[in-house]
């Protein structure tokens, strides 16, 4: 396995504290954009027209977007649809009609002549009440999907591991959405997508360290060391591991949401976010919630202990 750092050594758990303010502010930051500003769903979500159109020539996403700003529907998602000359328009929710919105788009492709003529293939309206039925059928997607790590972690290590890890993954979703939130970009079904991949990229990261922690607990040298010596262990020996997958998909995703183009941006960019966010959690939320907890039970243990040899040294005197 390639390492980029040498017997590691940092001292991440013993930074907690100051971990866990940070996550406060941002946690805090983005549920406050989140109770203002909200979200902005697309069609998928809030309803409005799909436009197929196929050109005569082979036109650029910049030019047809240039004729749709005509009208007022810049902001639609334009993508490529089984060739290059022909495109799929998504158009957001508006009082006007299917008809009346179909011949507005006609008439604005038309003057713009860098796309030559323009054939309308297929219109269809998505209603509000199927864009509802979308945002429920994503929050169960989600609320299932932690169900099943809470259990999955829980039976393959403990509660603490299970409990720990659905909390950094929480942290993780918050963010990406505040984040979202804050630069107003639009919550699509890519973008869940990119949610529920975060999910799993930041579980099987701290799964990772889990594992290891393990299988050092078991060895003979970390009998007697304190829990929070062996979690950092487990985090610094898993080090290299993390470092180079979330550089190879951060470069990756900063590719995709600069260079990608404006279909690919908001999904790029909840994955730029998430990488950052899941990988900061691992150690800072999911392992620091486990050390935490695991310190608070062995004292309420210790002091049962002595409140229980007390109470056996009074009855003697007695």
């Amino acid at each position: 396995m390639i390492e980029i750092f040498r017997n590691p050594n940092y001292n991440f758990i013993g930074n907690r504290r100051w971990a866990y303010l940070l996550s406060g502010l941002i946690t805090l930051i983005a549920m406050v954009s989140l109770a203002t500003q909200g979200l902005r769903y697309d069609i998928d979500f809030t309803g409005g027209t799909l436009v197929q159109v196929r050109f005569e020539k082979t036109p650029t996403v910049g030019d047809i977007r240039r004729a749709l700003g005509r009208i007022g529907m810049g902001e639609s998602i334009i993508q490529e649809f089984g060739s290059t000359s022909e495109f799929i328009i998504r158009a957001p929710l508006t009082s006007a009609s299917s008809e009346e919105l179909t011949k507005k788009v006609e008439k604005a492709l038309a003057e713009e002549a860098s796309l030559g003529k323009a054939e309308i293939r297929r219109v269809e309206f998505v209603g509000p009440q199927v864009g509802k039925e979308l945002q429920w059928q994503a929050i169960y997607a989600v609320f299932f999907g932690l169900v099943g790590i809470l259990l999955y972690i829980a039976l393959r290590f403990d509660l603490k591991g299970g409990v720990a890890a659905v909390v950094a993954v929480f942290h993780d979703v918050l963010v990406c959405l505040g984040a979202l939130s804050l630069m107003h970009r639009e919550f699509s079904l890519p973008v869940l997508a990119a949610l529920l991949t975060i999910i799993g990229y930041s579980v099987n990261d701290t799964i990772v360290a889990y594992d290891r922690l393990r299988e050092n607990r078991g060895k003979t040298s970390a009998r007697g060391r304190p829990f929070a010596d062996q979690m950092n262990d487990a985090v610094n020996q898993t080090l290299s591991r993390t470092v180079l997958t979330a550089l190879t998909v951060f470069f990756s995703t900063a590719i995709l949401l600069f260079f990608g183009g404006k279909t690919l941006e908001d999904f790029a960019f909840v994955l730029f976010v998430g990488v950052i966010t899941g990988t900061y959690s691992t150690t800072y939320v999911a392992a620091a919630l486990v050390v935490d907890w695991t310190l608070y039970v062995e004292g309420r243990l210790v002091a049962r202990k002595k409140r229980v040899a007390k109470a056996g040294e009074a009855r003697k005197i007695t």
